[in-house]
């Protein structure tokens, strides 16, 4: 006779697809925002710098001479557990200024994961109506999946990509220079995707001058000079500052392998 606690029991007669049916779909998620302190009309910069990677995201805390105007809302991100103080372990994106007479450079810090599904909608507030620069440039790491070649922990190197109105600006012999002078272009068969691409692909519709730098390594203090010096040559004024103690936060951060800063910063 035949256990009836312990026996196999028979298959569903309904396919998975039929099950689904019957349950309730989820409910949208609310749409992303921009919450500014005081925003009177458009911010039209001259250059936009949109930090994603840890080297950059470390850089741009450190720029001494800028104010916090705003930041962008995600709202299945939780505020939770975020420091009164800016910090790099906050689960933020704040929108700062440097402080000069016309606002014409926009900071961006980007210390969340933004999905894929995300991505477009993140992208067109930060480069939409509330946000029209000139220029933009996209701080992001190479990510060792999406690379065609082999990547050592030792190397430090950095790649770009650009619009093509970027492009053309340098190439067709007129008096404008590349953002980003003696990078060599992202090898073919690699790739980028996530947010960085989506803020690439939002200038390329919009016909701005943009600009995509992925660094190499993704995590760990190596990545920061170089990012640092990158930033200097575009604005050779920029100036930073230290931790109280002398020691910059990224370095600590840099050896907590589990810390959602790291691990989740990409999809």
């Amino acid at each position: 006779m035949e256990d009836v606690l312990t026996e196999i029991p028979p298959p569903s007669r309904f396919s998975k697809e039929d099950l689904n049916n019957f349950t309730p779909p989820s409910p949208p998620l609310p749409s992303p925002f921009l919450l500014f302190s005081s925003l009177n009309k458009p911010l039209r910069p001259s250059l936009l710098i949109i930090a994603l990677s840890s080297p950059s995201l470390s850089v741009l805390n450190h720029v001494a001479t800028k104010t916090l105007i705003g930041t962008l809302i995600l709202p299945e991100i939780p505020l939770s557990g975020n420091s009164i103080e800016l910090s790099l372990r906050d689960k933020s994106c704040n929108i700062y200024t440097l402080n000069d007479a016309d606002n014409s450079v926009i900071l961006v810090s980007v210390q969340y994961s933004v999905s894929a599904e995300r991505s477009h909608a993140v992208a067109k507030l930060l480069i939409g109506k509330q946000i029209i620069p000139e220029k933009v440039l996209i701080l992001d790491s190479v990510q060792n999946r999406n690379f065609r070649g082999k990547l050592s922990p030792d190397e430090t190197f950095a790649f770009k990509l650009e619009t093509s109105s970027e492009r053309k600006g340098h190439s067709d012999g007129s008096s404008s220079s590349p953002l980003l002078k003696g990078l060599d272009y992202l090898p073919s068969g690699s790739m980028v995707d996530g947010l960085a691409a989506a803020l690439l692909s939002r200038c390329q519709m919009r016909n701005i001058k943009g600009t995509l730098c992925v660094s190499w390594p993704e995590f760990g203090g190596s990545g920061v000079p170089m990012v640092k010096s990158i930033l200097k040559e575009i604005l050779p004024s920029l100036e930073f500052r230290m931790n109280s103690d002398g020691e910059d936060e990224y370095f600590k951060l840099g050896q907590i392998k589990d810390n959602p800063f790291d691990s989740e910063l990409y999809t």
